[in-house]
């Protein structure tokens, strides 16, 4: 099979048009339609269904597709080996994890890994989904479980107990409940049991329920739930590592929290030998080890 026509072939799937796919080609709109034509009768079978709004893949051309797809992961790995064989860090790397973590501690730390690899390109990808790292959705995910997958390097890098937390300002204004039963007295915010999360967060919310709270506001994600907490609105249910971050947070019902959540690092093992994952990896690492280095002091 030829690979140039392989190549056009993905590039107008993708883009659903010939002349969109010409275009990140630098091909013209005949050009490319020759080589689909060409492709389709090497392998007597139609790949696309032309219609007026442009291009809709056949299941021949679906199940082509699907392959390519698999192909150019596949050399994009290859491509990031090759690159990563040099001493410099530099270059794109894609890193992977909830929304939580990634904009309430991940994000807010990264300058200081900009500061020593200025060539670093982080692309930051955040969402509840697990990315398939061996098939090179992401180089590196941060998880909050175990990684199932196969073929994958991982390290645990410390675990999270969700907590109820409420603003100063809040208690000294409405009070802070002594006990789970004292909810009842309070809006309780936390991401709602529907949204993807982990096990732990979510069994901590059922049974937070059950001590009935007068109000309850639900969001998708913990960072709309720190939001509403920072403005008043109520009683949290947050990870305990956004407390360094925002000190004027203070835990109420010392006793009340999930059961650990673990969180992992975790990355393809074909890419053992990046100098991108090492520099992101040791980066973590490091931040995580100040991080409980200055709980510690506080508690002292």
């Amino acid at each position: 099979m030829d690979w140039d026509k392989l190549r056009i072939f993905h590039a107008v799937a993708a883009a659903g048009s010939l002349t969109a796919a010409g275009e990140t080609l630098h091909l013209s709109q005949s050009a490319v339609s020759r080589q689909i034509r060409a492709l389709e009768d090497s392998l007597t079978a139609t790949l696309f269904h032309r219609h007026a709004r442009g291009l809709i893949l056949t299941e021949q051309g679906q199940f082509l597709f699907e392959a390519t797809i698999a192909m150019s992961k596949r050399l994009d790995a290859a491509s990031a080996r090759i690159r990563d064989s040099d001493d410099e860090v530099f270059g794109e790397l894609r890193v992977t994890t909830t929304i939580g973590f990634g904009s309430l501690w991940l994000a807010p730390r990264l300058p200081h890994l900009y500061n020593k690899y200025p060539d670093l390109k982080i692309n930051l990808m955040l969402e509840e989904s697990v990315l398939d790292l061996p098939m090179r959705e992401a180089d590196v995910a941060i998880r909050m479980k175990e990684p199932s997958q196969a073929d994958l390097i991982r390290k645990r890098l410390m675990s999270v107990k969700m907590r109820l937390y409420a603003t100063q300002d809040y208690i000294d204004e409405y009070g802070a409940p002594e006990n789970l039963v004292g909810l009842k007295g309070h809006r309780l915010i936390c991401q709602s049991t529907k949204s993807a999360q982990v096990a732990a967060s979510s069994g901590f919310v059922q049974h937070l329920m059950t001590y009935e709270p007068r109000l309850s506001l639900t969001v998708n994600n913990y960072f709309g739930v720190l939001q509403a907490v920072l403005s008043g609105l109520g009683v949290g249910v947050l990870p305990d590592y956004v407390i360094e971050d925002f000190p004027n947070l203070v835990r109420v019902v010392q006793d009340a929290e999930s059961n650990e959540v673990p969180v992992y690092l975790a990355y393809p093992e074909e890419l053992r030998q990046s100098k991108r994952i090492a520099a992101f990896r040791d980066f973590v690492t490091e931040e995580i080890f100040a991080h409980r280095k200055r709980l510690q002091d506080d508690r002292a």
